[in-house]
């Protein structure tokens, strides 16, 4: 990796592109649990709903030309299980055509595809029998997959097995805001438990299936600190928060032990050396102050006040701007000696007159990780055109691409510009800092020569 006096390059062949989900792009998913959900009054913010999403059934390629045209060589997007499985054992060779149409249209445009194959979705005969919460979904979830892989993995060999277990288990089970709407820290377990499982037999199929293919999983990361440092209660609960959102996941899917409070220590051979690579979902930091409350894990979360983020027309603060510990988060993952990608990194900014500055800062951290050594193979923005964010419907704007979903037209908001040409020249150039986040000179090209970076 080349650095200059006027650009911060990037390793060659390094992947620049966007992450989606199919229930958030795709439109007319109806045969999924959170479609039924988004139909039952009060759930979704303002009451919206999906709808057509950004119409990708039908024509995602509208958006694959715009990526092309921005130079991206990449992007990250999931398949649906209730199109492909609408029924138990039943699987649509329209819906794996349609698949296969969108992994070509990729390809043939010059983006590597990356597929994620549980994204927050199931298919209602699965929720019906008791869903994640039945030990049955492994074996059920390792069907689907194989038969995903065996029709598509000609065109596709980075796969995401399940995306963000834990965000899914908490909003479900433990916030009780997501569908199936449970506040059961117990079932919560369970339901994590069996996902944990499901990465590994899902990893050992695809593998079998495809010897040659690259299997990771997408981790929900935020970097939980103590609110006052001095505090031992608020670094005691800062500490059991990163355990079980980062630690028992990534560890079993190392050493195949299912951890407590999972396990004790349950070695299960399906789960040892089951990533191929690590993928990272990084939004924010938390910090945590000790709550004597057992749902809280103990902790409660807020955002450093000078940090704080809010888009417009949402309803309250979004995340905290904290690039710095993307890079921790990346130095420490890297000790496992894995691939890294950023599968997730954005946020919602309608007037993106603060994603420049996001975007430059984090990506800013992420080229030091690797200078200093990290193997960081790619980063995905989230996301490409506005879309539908679960129970914040419309609410939320994270798109490079403005999004008006009741005429489906597109805008290209200036973010674009600025990541498609750091895409292009594959590094940050200081004219291009010096146009979209001047503020930022000082820290990615220090006057002096040879100054320390902070």
């Amino acid at each position: 990796m080349n650095e200059t006096q006027d650009a911060l390059r990037f390793p060659d062949g390094f992947l620049w592109g966007t992450a989606t989900s199919s229930h958030q792009v795709e439109g007319e998913n109806t045969n999924n649990q959170w479609w039924a959900f988004e139909q039952q009054h009060g759930k979704i913010w303002r009451g919206e709903r999906s709808g057509l999403a950004c119409d990708w059934w039908r024509n995602a390629e509208v958006d694959f030309d715009l990526m092309q045209r921005l130079g991206l060589n990449a992007h990250r997007m999931s398949v649906e299980w209730s199109r492909i499985e609408p029924e138990p054992g039943r699987f649509d060779s329209t819906a794996i055509e349609r698949y296969r149409e969108m992994l070509d249209g990729l390809r043939r445009r010059g983006m590597e595809p990356m597929v994620t194959l549980h994204h927050f979705t199931n298919p209602l005969w699965l929720e019906r029998i008791g869903g994640w919460e039945k030990g049955e979904v492994v074996p059920y979830f390792q069907r689907y997959v194989r038969h995903v892989v065996q029709a598509l993995g000609d065109l596709c060999k980075l796969w995401v097995t399940i995306n963000e277990p834990l965000v899914y288990v908490a909003q479900g089970w433990v916030r009780g805001i997501w569908p199936p709407e449970k506040t059961n820290l117990l079932l919560a377990l369970r339901v994590f438990r069996h996902m944990l499982q499901a990465h590994g037999a899902a990893y050992q199929t695809i593998h079998a299936v495809q010897p040659n293919a690259q299997v990771g999983y997408a981790m929900p990361v935020r970097v939980f600190a103590p609110s006052n440092p001095a505090s031992w209660l608020d670094r005691k609960a800062a500490a059991l928060k990163r355990y079980i959102a980062e630690h028992v996941w990534l560890m079993g899917s190392i050493d195949g032990k299912i951890r407590f409070p999972l396990g004790l220590n349950e070695y299960h051979r399906t789960l040892e050396d089951s990533a191929d690579f690590i993928g990272i979902n990084f939004y924010t930091r938390d910090l945590v102050r000790f709550r004597p409350d057992p749902r809280l894990l103990f902790g409660e979360e807020h955002y450093h006040p000078e940090g704080e983020y809010s888009d417009s027309g949402w309803r309250g603060v979004y995340s905290e701007y904290a690039p710095q510990a993307l890079n921790q988060i990346v130095q420490e993952v890297n000790v496992l000696h894995k691939p890294i990608y950023i599968t997730e990194n954005g946020l919602p900014d309608q007037d993106d007159d603060q994603r420049p500055r996001w975007l430059l800062g984090h990506l800013y951290k992420l080229y030091r990780a690797i200078r200093d050594g990290c193997d960081v193979r790619g980063y995905f923005h989230w996301t490409f055109t506005d879309n539908f964010e679960w129970s914040e419907g419309w609410g939320l704007r994270f798109g490079l691409v403005e999004l008006d979903p009741e005429t489906q037209e597109r805008r290209l908001r200036p973010s674009a510009a600025m990541f498609s040409e750091i895409a292009r020249s594959n590094a940050i150039s200081r004219s291009l800092v010096a146009r979209y986040a001047p503020e930022l000179l000082p820290l990615l090209f220090p006057a002096e020569e040879g100054a320390q970076s902070h």
